[in-house]
């Protein structure tokens, strides 16, 4: 989905109404929340995509600095995200093009604060904290699409490393709902990586 982008930030140079689109991005996260938890950041997520794709051969992949996981600091971007967005909003409700540059300004900032901190830490730091995968985890039902760990796996880890959050996967086993987390993206990259095939995705 990267392509598309890159492509909303061609249209919205030229066409700034365009901008608005990003509704979709914004919206979409929470709305299936319930039924798939944080699905859409792990798959189709344009940003999401762009640092999964590009930003991953560059980034050390160093752990996620604990404190941006902390509810305070993301209950606090929320906040200020949804209010800096609701302010400029306001000034230029009614003015098409005005309405759209809201969205591409808040989009692009973000997406260079995210590659910033990708090339620091890990291409999905911003994610632990985007203010909409945020409200996804909040709308996320526990046992949303829980991860299934069959008895064969060995504990060897090397999900946990594959995961771009770095959770732990393997913690499931021998639990009848599996594994099972809020902020857990459903990109199967745990799945991918287990060597024992004792990973699967509730269908």
């Amino acid at each position: 989905m990267y392509w598309f982008f890159f492509i909303y930030l061609i249209v919205g140079y030229f066409f700034p109404a365009a901008g608005i689109v990003a509704l979709i991005c914004m919206l979409a996260p929470v709305l299936i929340a319930p039924v798939k938890g944080r699905y859409w950041c792990g798959n189709y997520c344009p940003r999401g995509s762009l640092y999964d794709t590009f930003l991953s051969k560059f980034s050390p992949k160093k752990s996620i600095p604990s404190f941006f996981r902390t509810k305070v600091f993301r209950s606090f971007m929320v906040i200020f995200i949804l209010s800096v967005f609701s302010i400029q909003m306001y000034y230029a409700w009614g003015n098409l093009d005005e309405m759209g540059l809201v969205f591409l300004r808040i989009i692009f900032i973000t997406t260079v604060v995210g590659i910033v901190l990708g090339l620091l830490y890990n291409h999905r730091t911003w994610c632990s904290f985007c203010p909409m995968g945020t409200m996804a985890s909040w709308f996320s039902h526990k046992n949303t699409k829980p991860l299934h760990v069959d008895n064969s796996c060995v504990n060897c880890k090397l999900c946990s490393k594959a995961c771009p959050f770095a959770l732990s996967p393997q913690e499931g086993k021998g639990k009848e709902s599996g594994f099972t987390h809020s902020d857990c993206l459903k990109c199967e990259k745990c799945v991918a990586a287990c060597p024992k095939k004792s990973l699967v995705f509730e269908k």
